[in-house]
This record gives structure tokens, sequence and C-alpha cells, in this order.
């Protein structure tokens, strides 16, 4: 297959009057065989027209989306997007087409991008957007060409390490915002639920989004491989079929036990140790951004029994995460054989595998190597896919239907109810999508900063423990010293976006170390007895624990914030509580309500103020009760 650069595409997405939104422009095409203008676009991305130009672009004079798409058929992995749009008055333009009728003209620029680099891309694209407007003949497509050809020659060995994949990804600014409740939306996130989130316009919409994921080690880099398996409606029966009929075999998992057995002991004890930044950079200089091809039905051949593991045939709340198991225990088995046994090298046996008609979707590839070198290394793993280092990072939480949606148009908006996703972190910009609460289980209003958990029992299960209001604490404490000094802010390593990184790696870290040990009920109980008890049910937990991880052996198995209960926890619960309970907003309602009366004068005023006291009396005497009942069972 001929060798493709990172970028596939650039694409023009226009609004017309009559037909809404569509491709005008694409370089290459998008169909091979067909023009540069033509608006025929592929089946897996009908939703292309709609991501780029987003709902309520004509609100905005320019704006910024981030958006995935579905591999097309023969490709493997999540195309990433990013979207320029601009607006520009009709009048202005020197050459106005005959179709252009009203008074302003709506386009988009957008890149369609093998590598997740969307702050990187969006840099370039915006300064090319730009010009093209600046041009005001949307004719002149040279310039679109030239930015095709100089994408791919100057990310064309572009690593996906370092600090450009995190580019416009502010986690400082993120704490400064939600602050205490940054963690909340981590736990959320571990936990694969139905998390929404919400705001206008997109860019700031999507930066939220994207920066929460930059928190987990590795996630954007190889994590979201995977996230945007989705098949677009056909029609509007398509999605009663689906409930109705089996599901079909690209709906399906297909694993044979006997070639995953195989496929361990062609690893060698000398071909593990792949350490060393030199060999892992060769590794990557060697595969070609294009992916191998695959049948599109998803069918395998295989002369062994093959476990083929299904979706829930059914939407209903009682199904359980369980529907979505992935690991047979047939699978895991570790192998008897020594050593000095294992005869086959790695590069063997993807060569011996794939001749025998097994296509590289369904690889097995070794887990982590055993090796404890201490030096980066990324294998891809056994059952999630992914490339992981060797603490098992990123988690598989986007895959097997869980998605990843930085932007979702209104017409992807039967994705949150259809059976074959079993989750999903989305954003959105249409209110449609926050007022049917009954598809998601939070919504994040990104505006005022409001974490809206449906269940009670969610709720409960999120509750921070005292070590993690004081992990909490700590980054808000850090991220807000020195924000008044205008030389210094964000400058520092403490404080800074790689040191809240940092902090994140670390709490995962000490989780994942500390599942691992035995009697471990105190030392968990600190992140949460319920929340590990919940997040131990979750695919991206069970994909994890079947395989061996020895480099946490080094990590401390214990909360970075634990400690015994102190008059300072005391005061970061009142504060958490006052801020987050509905007891706590009506205190501080009750505040406000007392403060504007008392700088008023005259009898009615101060029969106002008495009201307020009184108010502000009775709700907090109700939910002190409350505190004081909670931080006894805390303490005990």
């Amino acid at each position: 297959m001929e060798k493709r650069g990172p970028v596939l595409h650039i694409v023009v997405v226009g609004f017309h009057h009559k037909k809404g939104c569509q491709v005008e422009f694409s370089y290459p095409p998008l169909k091979p065989g067909e023009g540069h203008d033509s608006q025929s676009l592929p089946e897996e991305w009908k939703y292309l027209p709609f991501l780029a130009l987003p709902d309520g672009a004509h609100n905005y004079q320019e704006d910024t989306v981030f958006f995935h798409l579905p591999p097309r058929c023969g490709d493997r992995t999540t195309v990433y997007g990013v979207s320029c749009y601009r607006q520009i008055e009709a009048k202005a333009l020197k050459v106005r087409q005959a179709d252009i009728t009203r008074e302003t003209v709506q386009k988009s620029v957008c890149v369609l991008s093998q590598l997740p680099l969307y702050g990187l891309l969006q840099a370039k694209l915006q300064l090319i957007t730009h010009a093209y407007f600046e041009e005001k003949d949307f004719s002149q497509i040279s310039i679109l060409k030239e930015l095709y050809d100089h994408m791919n020659s100057s990310l064309g060995n572009t690593s996906l390490e370092g600090s450009q994949v995190y580019l416009g990804l502010s986690p400082r600014d993120l704490v400064l915002h939600f602050r205490h409740k940054v963690l909340i939306l981590f736990k959320l996130i571990l936990l694969e639920k139905k998390v929404l989130f919400y705001i206008s316009p997109v860019n700031r919409l999507v930066g939220a989004l994207m920066t929460v994921l930059s928190l987990f080690p590795g996630m954007i880099e190889h994590g979201l491989s995977d996230c945007s398996q989705y098949r677009p409606r056909k029609s509007i029966s398509e999605d009663a079929g689906l409930r109705e009929n089996t599901p079909r075999l690209d709906d399906c998992v297909s694993v044979s036990a006997a070639d995953a057995s195989n496929a361990n002991l062609g690893m060698g004890k000398g071909d593990r140790k792949m350490a060393g930044n030199n060999s892992l950079e060769g590794q990557k200089a060697n595969v070609p951004f294009s992916q191998p091809e695959k049948t599109c039905n998803g069918a395998q051949s295989s002369s062994s029994t093959v476990q083929r593991l299904k979706v829930p045939s059914r939407a209903s709340p009682a199904s359980s995460e369980s529907d979505w198991e992935t690991l047979d225990p047939s699978i895991l088995e570790e192998s008897t054989l020594k050593e000095g046994e294992r005869e086959n090298p790695a590069s063997e046996q993807a060569e011996n595998l794939q001749s025998n008609g097994m296509s590289s979707e369904g690889l097995p590839i070794t887990v982590q190597p055993q090796a404890n070198t201490g030096h980066m290394v990324l294998v891809q793993g056994l059952v999630s896919g992914l490339e992981e280092d060797q603490y098992g990072m990123p988690l598989a939480i986007f895959t097997k239907g869980y998605l990843c949606l930085p932007y979702m148009a209104l017409q992807q908006h039967h994705l949150l109810s259809d059976v074959t996703v079993r989750g999903f972190v989305a954003g959105a910009t249409n209110i449609l999508f926050r007022q049917q609460k009954h598809l998601s289980d939070a919504i994040v209003e990104i505006e005022d900063a409001h974490v809206q958990i449906h269940d009670p029992e969610l709720r409960k299960i999120l509750n921070p423990t005292t070590a993690d209001l004081r992990f909490s604490d700590y980054l808000v404490k850090h991220v807000t010293e020195n924000r008044d000094d205008v030389f210094l802010d964000g400058t520092g390593w403490e404080g800074g976006d790689e040191w809240i990184r940092a902090q994140f790696s670390a709490y995962l870290h000490a989780l994942l170390a500390a599942v691992l040990q035995p009697d471990n009920e105190k030392i968990l109980s600190d992140f949460g007895t319920a929340f590990v008890t919940a997040w131990k049910n979750t695919h991206n937990y069970r994909v994890w624990n079947s395989n061996k991880h020895p480099a946490l052996a080094e990590v401390n198995s214990s909360h970075p914030f634990q400690g015994q209960y102190s008059v300072s926890d005391v005061r970061l619960r009142l504060s958490h509580s006052v801020q987050n309970s509905e007891r706590g907003k009506k205190i501080g309602n009750a505040m406000v309500s007392t403060s504007r009366n008392v700088v008023q004068t005259g009898k009615a005023v101060g029969q106002s103020v008495g009201g307020a006291f009184t108010s502000a009396k009775s709700a907090m005497s109700s939910w002190f009760s409350t505190f004081t009942h909670s931080t006894q069972s805390l303490g005990d």
C-alpha cells in the first residue's frame, strides 16, 4: 500500500441556503476517482459537514472545532478532525458565485489527520484559514493544496511524545475554573459513565473536554485510537432494527484462544527488552502512517474454536457492565513454558499470524515487557489493542463502544441511546442535548463549572474522601499562588500544566498499585471504597488487571494525601459541602440576601434583614446537623 502522511485530507465545508452544510472542496478527494469539488461523502463520514460547521455557528465570527470520525473500511483507527470556522460579509467578496444569496458567507476549513495533534493542527490551520478568507475569492484553492503538502512534510516525523501533543490544553485553567470538581470529572470517566459537556461556542467546549482527558497518562497520545467506532444511522427505522436483529459479525470481537496462547509464546526474553529511546524511535520510524487493511465485515478465518463477544441484545437499565465483558479465562491463562522454550521472535509472530489469514485488528500481541529497566517502553496490549507503557497506561477506557466525541452534532443525537454504545464522553452546544437528562449520567455545564450528577447513588460513590479533598486543595492552592503576578503566573513548575498532569499521573499510579496489595481495604478507603468497588466492575479495570505490571511494585501504594483526620480537614469538608450541596447553596443565597439588605435603610429593610437572618439560621442549622453526622462517620 502506498505510504501516506499523517494528514489525510484538507476539506472546505460551506453553508448553502437551500442544501445546508455541504462539502465544497476536498484535497485529496474524499472518494477516490471523484473530483476535488465533489460533494459525495463516504458513508462512515456522513456527519462530517455538520461537525466541521457547528450548530449555531452563525452567532460567532469565528470558532474552532475538534471532532472524531470513525475509521473507514480498510483503516483501523480514529480519524482526528480540526476545523476552523469563519464568516464574512458577502458584499466584501471579490468573486461572488450565483448561489450566494445571503448577506454573510459561512465556511470552515478542516484537517483530517491520523495524529491527535489538536492544538498544533489548530495553530497552523487558523493562519491558513485567515489567509484563505483574505483572498475574498474562494475559488483560489492553491493555498489549501500547499497546506496539505506543508503539513505532511512538517508533521511526517512528529512523535506523539512531548509538550506539542498538549498544545492549547491547559489543566491550570481547568483547575482554576472547576477547582475541587476536577477530580470528580476524572473519576466519572474512570467509571466509564455517560458524561456530556455543554457550553457554547465550540472552542471552549472542546478545549475543556480534551484538557480533562489530558490528565490521564498517555490517553491523548495512544488511548483514543478506538474511541469513535460507531455506525452512522442510514434511516430512522435502522435503530429499531438494531434492537430486534442479532448483531452482525462486525459487532463482535473475535479472539481465538489458541492463537492468543501461541502469540504469547512468540515473544522471547530477548525480544521483550526493547528498552531505550533509540529503539523506540526506530520502531516508530518504521511504522507507516497508513494502517493495514482488514476485511470490511470484520470476519476472521481460523481453524480453532473462536469465542465471539457480542454486544447486549437489548438496551435495558438492568443490563450491567458485565454484559460488555471482553475477557475470557482461557485467553488470559499464563503459559507454563519456560522462558528458554520461547523461540519465535515478535516480528515472526506477526508475519505468521497474518499469513494464516488473521486480520491485523484481531492480532494479539504479547503483554507488557517483564524487564524492569526504567525506560519508556510502549507495546501493543494483548486485550486493549492500545500502545501501553510498563504501568498499563493508557487505560482502555475508550474501547469496545465507549465513545469520545469532543463535539457532537445534532445529527448524531441517536448515538446517545444506541444499543451498541455503552457510554461516552461527548460535547454539545445544542440545548436539546442538555434537556434530555435521561440519556446521560452527568452533565458538565462548563460556563458555571457545575457537574450535575443525576443518580443519587452515583453522587455518593463520587463523594470525595478526606484524602481526595486534600489532593484537590493541594492543586488549587498551587495553581492560585502568584496568580496576581503577571510575570510569574504559570511560568514555574509547581502549579503549571505539566505539574498538574504529573499529580494526576501519580494519583492514578498510586490507585493502581493499591489495588494490587493484599489486605488493602484501609489503603483503598482513602480513594473511596464505593468508588473502587464500582471501578473494578468497569471494562478498563478488567483489561488492565488481566496483564501483569511489575513496574508498579516500585510505586507507593498509598493515597498521596493519606493521613490522620485534623481540624484543617473539617474546614475542607465544610468548604466543599457549602459549595456543592443544596443546603450550602441556600446558605450562600441567604447570606447574599442579607448583605444586600444590610446596606439599605428603613423599617422595611430591618424586617427584610431579620427574615434573611432567620432563613440563614434555619438553613445553617439543618445543614450543620447533617455535616456533623458525616464527619463522625468519617472519624469512625
